[in-house]
């Protein structure tokens, strides 16, 4: 491990793999099988379980748990203090650690401060998750999800902008900021080009 920054009250568990220019804040526990790509940088008060996998270029937030079999792929933002599960119906009682179910986050994705990402489901490529939401479901690329629970009010660019497209149904996109262009077709939206 080279280029990281690390403070000095994290902790980070013999084994851990952090990428180059990774950047790991104050009270921060990152146990021994997780593995960070570069770049990242986990803010105060970050916890990463052994079975999970970070991308390059992630963001996490304060107060954020990621817990095992949960895979942030390059670029994931994670707001502050949003929830991520493993168990689907915990109880204290009962061991429940062999019924882990995988949560896949895709390249680009936002996960707005507070929300909730019930474990089981993929989030799509550049999708954006609004602040406080509920995901129980899976979330199609750039879409744009707010509620409890979660619903698809829209669409989102990868500049992080609203793409004005109905939700069905057809049409094309041109981003103001960088040309990228998009389209959608069968009620799923993807981009043609840089």
């Amino acid at each position: 491990m080279t280029n990281i920054t690390i403070h000095p009250t994290a902790i980070v568990d013999d084994g851990a793999q952090i990428g180059d220019g990774s950047r790991v804040w104050h009270w921060v526990h990152i146990c021994s099988g997780a593995k960070i790509g570069k770049g990242a940088s986990l803010g105060q008060n970050v916890f990463i379980g052994n079975k999970v996998t970070i991308g390059d270029h992630c963001k996490i937030q304060n107060n954020v748990s990621v817990y095992d079999n949960v895979t942030l792929e390059d670029g994931v933002f994670c707001g502050p203090s949003m929830v991520f599960t493993n168990v689907y119906n915990p109880r204290s009682l009962i061991e429940r650690k062999n019924e882990y179910r995988n949560t896949l986050v895709q390249k680009g994705a936002t996960l707005g401060a507070n929300c909730t990402i019930v474990c089981g489901v993929t989030i799509g490529e550049f999708a954006f998750i609004g602040a406080g939401a509920v995901i129980n479901k899976d979330v199609k690329a750039y879409a744009l999800m707010i509620g409890v629970p979660a619903k698809q009010i829209g669409w989102m660019s990868e500049f992080g902008e609203q793409i004005p497209l109905p939700l069905t149904g057809e049409g094309s996109y041109t981003c103001p900021h960088n040309g990228q262009q998009y389209i959608l077709e069968n009620d799923n939206l993807k981009r043609v080009s840089t």
